[in-house]
């Protein structure tokens, strides 16, 4: 018996592999920021910036939605990879909530400063399926190659990190859309930016459920 054990021993310690620490959760994070950074970036200079940007850039409302857009896709990045370690608070889901609230509110601030300027036409709300398409398309797909980094991690919270990251893709993708495409009020900012990243985070929900339910089968599999 003895013997068996220690073969089996040998046996088992001949097949090990050295394990492969990951990075800290800030170094993956600023990896992501990175591409995600330069494939909106690539955006931009493909559709060309919009004629009125240097305009709309001396109007303080309209950088704080800058500001505010990129700050929670960053947010929502760093508490992604936060909340795919066991070991790690899950209040870190609530580390880009300040930053989005600031940034709806300065959406909205923007409406009163378009109504103060425009009139009642700034409050004509119109379709832009441009912006609806962008963010969809830009965002999913950096939502996906956030949650793919996170592969390994993630199913200890499938859903929070599925939906930080469909927050973090669309919110990084809004900023590039505002950069090259144009929108006169802000109203239509809100509806069509927010409500498209709102669709975003949704499907995230579901995926991360989905995500759950695997890693759920695989485990009592195991």
């Amino acid at each position: 018996m003895t013997v068996d054990t220690e073969d089996l021993i040998g046996r088992l310690a001949a097949e090990l592999r050295p394990v492969r620490r990951l990075p800290h959760p800030l170094r993956r994070a600023a990896t992501w920021l990175g591409f995600a950074l330069l494939a909106v970036a690539a955006c931009v200079a493909w559709f060309g910036p919009r004629h009125d940007l240097m305009e709309r850039l001396e109007r303080p409302h309209e950088v704080a939605q800058l500001l505010f857009a990129l700050a929670t896709g960053v947010l929502a990045a760093v508490a992604a990879f936060e909340l795919s370690l066991p070991d790690r608070s899950s209040r870190w889901v609530l580390l880009p909530l300040p930053a989005a609230a600031a940034w709806v509110g300065s959406l909205g601030m923007g409406c009163l400063a378009d109504v103060a300027r425009m009139g009642p036409q700034a409050l004509v709300l119109g379709t832009s399926w441009g912006c609806f398409r962008f963010i969809l398309l830009m965002g999913v797909p950096l939502a996906l190659s956030l949650v793919w980094m996170l592969r390994h991690a993630g199913p200890i919270r499938p859903v929070p990190v599925a939906v930080l990251g469909g927050l973090a893709g669309a919110a990084i993708s809004a900023v590039g859309l505002s950069l090259f495409h144009h929108l006169d009020a802000a109203l239509m900012v809100l509806a069509w930016h927010g409500g498209t990243t709102l669709l975003v985070v949704v499907a995230a929900v579901f995926a991360g459920r989905a995500w759950q339910e695997r890693a759920s089968v695989g485990f009592t599999a195991a």
